[in-house]
């Protein structure tokens, strides 16, 4: 028993020393940061340049006529001539669809007869009101002879008045015949169906087509669409970090996967006053112009903006850019030293693989690969073939800073 007693205890006593050297060790991996290294670090580097950046901002979209309507009849009937097709181009005012008519023509004699027993109706009255009127006269002219009596020239001018009503009903009578012929004229020309609008081109394409001859339609049923294809209208959205960027005038630049070769030049001509709650994106409408109508309504766009441009600017890899302390920096090599040191800068335009640097002027080698390792002044190891700084300036070349936005988000 004693000595299971003494087993025990010696297991104690080891496990404590064990634990004890545990904490030891934990405590000082603690110390240590992470991730540096107490040697020297092999390291890529690579040189600062000057040149040109731009901030280009790429958003889709699709392509939107810049004008379309539907031509419907004003009046039912049966569709007897149709005479366009998908992808016709018609004319202002010209002829689209025929109606059967035969109805429309029919009323328009029915109220032309009715006109004509109207006006007769009148011409009647005009004659009761002449002869009226002349028995009145006598009847007056009787009176102041002391001829005629009182009565007589009452009756007298009772049916001059009555002849007078029935004279002014007869013409309010014509004047609504009159009406009606011309209603039922206009209700026949309906039959016609033409493609009517008022301002841009002279002719427009017929986009879609509704219906076939022989169709019964109704009122302001479809018959076909008409498109004006040029110029279009590029409608993308734009995110709130970009809406202050987006200026009305401002020149875009407008791709599509039908013609991967090929740019088309716009205009932004319309922003909206306000973001959807929903997307938190803003609709933008850039005005390209389509004269040989290779672009279509409906076709997906990438439409790049440029934000500003930066001529001579200073330029570092992407990769090089990083923190320490909460700065944002780099560290410059000093490839004769073999030794870094960290400097904070201020960043400008950042596209995929280049980063402006603002401040401070600075110029020679950038890590980039293995800084994640360095610290202020650590010491570091290099390939063989290392660049060197530029001694003079290199031709400038157009860098892009892009980012790219779409309906559900973006990233630069």
């Amino acid at each position: 028993m004693k000595k299971f007693s003494l087993l025990l205890l010696v297991a104690a006593v080891v496990a404590m020393a064990g634990w004890q050297l545990y904490k030891r060790a934990i405590g000082s991996g603690a110390n240590k940061q992470p991730g540096r290294s107490a040697g020297p670090v092999a390291v890529e580097i690579k040189p600062i340049h000057k040149d040109v950046i731009r901030d280009i901002g790429v958003f889709t979209g699709s392509l939107e006529p810049k004008a379309q309507f539907i031509v419907a009849p004003k009046v039912a009937g049966w569709l007897k001539k149709l005479l366009v097709d998908v992808g016709d181009t018609v004319g202002r005012n010209q002829l689209i669809a025929v109606l059967d008519d035969e109805e429309y023509a029919q009323d328009v004699e029915q109220a032309r007869a009715e006109l004509q027993v109207a006006k007769a109706n009148a011409e009647n009255c005009a004659t009761d009101l002449d002869i009226a009127m002349r028995e009145y006269e006598r009847a007056k002219a009787l009176r102041q002879k002391q001829i005629a009596s009182a009565a007589e020239l009452d009756t007298s001018e009772a049916a001059f008045n009555a002849s007078q009503t029935r004279h002014k009903v007869s013409l309010a009578q014509l004047a609504q015949k009159e009406a009606a012929l011309k209603t039922a004229e206009v209700r026949l020309s309906y039959t016609q169906v033409q493609a009517f609008w008022d301002e841009g081109d002279q002719t427009r394409i017929v986009g879609e087509r509704f219906v076939d001859e022989g169709a019964l339609l109704q009122v302001n049923q479809s018959i076909v669409s008409i498109l004006q294809n040029n110029p279009l209208t590029a409608v993308v959205y734009i995110i709130e970090r970009d809406y202050p960027k987006v200026k009305v005038g401002q020149e875009a630049v407008v791709t599509t996967d039908a013609y991967p070769d090929r740019a088309f030049t716009g205009v932004i001509i319309r922003i909206a006053p306000l973001l959807k709650e929903s997307s938190r994106q803003a609709r933008v409408e850039v005005e390209v112009p389509n004269p040989d109508l290779l672009l279509k309504p409906g076709m997906f766009v990438r439409t790049q903006v440029e934000f500003d441009r930066h001529q001579n600017a200073t330029l570092i890899p992407l990769p090089a850019l990083v923190r320490r302390n909460g700065k944002e920096g780099v560290f410059i090599a000093d490839p004769e030293k073999l030794k870094v040191r960290f400097v904070p800068v201020t960043t400008g335009i950042i596209d995929r693989e280049l980063v402006e640097i603002i401040q401070p002027e600075i110029s020679g080698l950038v890590v980039t690969l293995g800084n994640h390792l360095l610290e202020d002044g650590s010491d570091i190891t290099l390939p063989k073939q290392q660049p060197q700084p530029p001694n003079t300036p290199r031709t400038p070349i157009d860098s892009s800073a892009a980012h790219v936005s779409a309906n559900s988000g973006d990233s630069r």
